[in-house]
């Protein structure tokens, strides 16, 4: 879904910085061998996930949903010079995928993959966050937000998206969809915590920016 004017779109992504020659290359190959190629997060979100990284300067990032690693390396942009990307995903099939294309960046030595279920494996990862990407099963989002927030660093940043879930959102929803009810619950809860500052930021599919307090 277009959520604004496909002429518009296409005027914000011919001004917007272009994404490096590897994630072009990891962004053509997705296309062309993954199924689902639309879950990437694209080049003009990427750089928007590159510039809010490198704000933020993180020591430590979590992903929650790795897909071909796109957005990690993206994130992995504004890392510091001792910091650590630790990236979960479930789908076994895109693990060696993911590895070439981290080993063929510059940031191979500062990403860790996690393979498995994340809701068992971030209680296990001994780190607090800077900033934190969950891109993952919409039913669990707001599972993910209870595991994270307590591992959050003051000042940190949570990045939620497809928080408008192709507009299903504002629509009545059926009683079988479990996937827009979970994103409702998960907007509602974001926008109530006093524990975060949150905004809903209308890009692509929607990109929630909540700061931990």
């Amino acid at each position: 879904m277009h959520f604004l004017p496909e002429n518009i779109d296409e005027y914000i992504v011919e001004h917007s910085q272009k994404e490096p020659e590897l994630l072009y290359q990891l962004n053509r190959e997705t296309h062309q061998k993954i199924l689902q190629p639309r879950m990437l997060s694209g080049p003009y979100q990427g750089r928007v996930l590159s510039l809010l990284s490198k704000m933020k300067a993180p020591n430590s990032i979590l992903e929650i949903g790795t897909y071909t690693g796109y957005s990690a390396l993206c994130l992995a942009e504004g890392l510091a010079d001792n910091g650590m990307l630790h990236t979960i995903d479930v789908n076994e099939e895109l693990y060696d995928f993911q590895k070439k294309y981290f080993e063929a960046s510059e940031y191979n030595s500062q990403i860790k993959q996690y393979l498995g279920d994340a809701i068992e494996i971030i209680p296990n990862i001994d780190s607090k966050f800077d900033l934190v990407f969950i891109d993952a099963d919409k039913p669990n989002y707001p599972k993910y937000f209870e595991l994270i927030i307590n591992k959050m660093n003051q000042g940190g940043v949570i990045l939620s998206d497809n928080v408008l879930w192709s507009g299903k959102v504002i629509m009545d929803v059926k009683d079988d969809d479990e996937s827009t009810r979970a994103v409702l619950e998960y907007n509602k809860m974001l926008a109530e915590d006093k524990r975060i500052e949150t905004v809903i930021l209308p890009i692509r599919d929607g990109l929630t920016l909540s700061r931990v307090k």
